[in-house]
This record gives structure tokens, sequence and C-alpha cells, in this order.
């Protein structure tokens, strides 16, 4: 089973290049994004509580964020693998993801960080906000205050996995195909 991180700060290209490993391996895609936004639209009680963390920027409780990754791995017990996007964010939900993992007989493969500087970052996702809908995506404040918190709080993730052997850096910018053709190389060696 091939069980995949894909890494990176807000913008950096994780749902683009997550549809196309969906497509060429048969993963399940795990985005908590999608996952948070999907209960914030159906104000269900984890939505508003999501959406007070979200709007600042910060990110969402482990507890909130572990209890919904378990409930679909478990969902998902035949699948040929999940990419995982957008989680783990802090070394203590590697290591509970970890646990989850091997509970079900399942591990990481390989920990993909797609790497983007802060300023392409940022117009990028002011572009993306202009069809978005988003409001987080609007303001160029909040879009930085994302990345400061990705930079503080998630990047030492990928430490967790390089002590495992098991962390990709790639470069994020440039042609869609050419990104996805570098992370195919690194899930297949």
């Amino acid at each position: 089973m091939l069980n995949i991180v894909l890494f990176g700060p807000p913008g950096a290209g994780k749902g683009t290049q997550s549809e196309k490993l969906i497509q060429k391996y048969g993963l399940v895609h795990l985005s908590t994004g999608d996952l948070l936004r999907s209960q914030v639209a159906a104000q269900t009680e984890l939505g508003i509580m999501a959406k007070q963390y979200m709007d600042k920027g910060l990110l969402v409780p482990d507890e909130v964020m572990i209890g919904m990754i378990d409930h679909k791995v478990k969902e998902n017990k035949s699948a040929k693998g999940f990419i995982f996007d957008g989680f783990p964010r802090t070394v203590a939900q590697a290591e509970s993801l970890d646990k989850i993992l091997a509970n079900n007989e399942l591990s990481i493969k390989k920990m993909l960080a797609l790497e983007v500087n802060e300023e392409e970052l940022t117009k990028r996702i002011l572009l993306r906000g202009q069809t978005s809908g988003r409001t987080d995506d609007q303001n160029e404040e909040l879009i930085r205050a994302r990345v400061k918190e990705y930079q503080t709080k998630t990047a030492p993730v990928a430490n967790y996995y390089a002590q495992q052997n098991k962390f990709s850096g790639i470069n994020g910018i440039g042609e869609i195909e050419e990104i996805f053709e570098n992370i195919c190389k690194a899930i297949e060696n």
C-alpha cells in the first residue's frame, strides 16, 4: 500500500499535485482542508469551532484532526493507499498518524515537500482568492500569517520524516507536469 504525505505551505500546489497522484496511483485523498471546509459549510459543531481558528490563520487543534483522519482511514480499508494533504502539520500529529496507521497495519512510505518561497505563495493565493470565494485567500496579511504559522509550527515535521529516511524535497516552482514528474521519481525511488 502506498501512503504519502504531501507537504508544503498554503499555495504550494498540494491540491493540484494531489489530483494527479490520485489519478496515477489510485490513492484515497485525505485533505484536512477539504474535510474542515465541508464541516464549516455544513455548519456542524466541529465546523463552527474550526472556522474560528481558520479565520485567524491558525491551526485547528490536534485532537479534532486526528479523530477525522482515523475515521477516514478506517472507512477506506480496501484503498490502494492514501495521500495525506495538509496533515500532519505538527510533530505530535505525525506521531499520532504513525500510531493510527500502525494500528491498521499501515505506514507512511514518503513525505514529499513542495518547496515554494513566500512571495510566490502570496501571489498564488491572492490569485486563487479571486475565484475561490475564501476570505482567507483574499487578505495578504492573513496569507502571510498562514505562511508564518506553517514555517514555525509545521516545518519541523519535515525533520521528523527525514530522521526516518522518508523525506523528499521537491521544487514547487515551475510547470505543473515537471513538478509532477519529480514527485513520481521521488515516490518510485
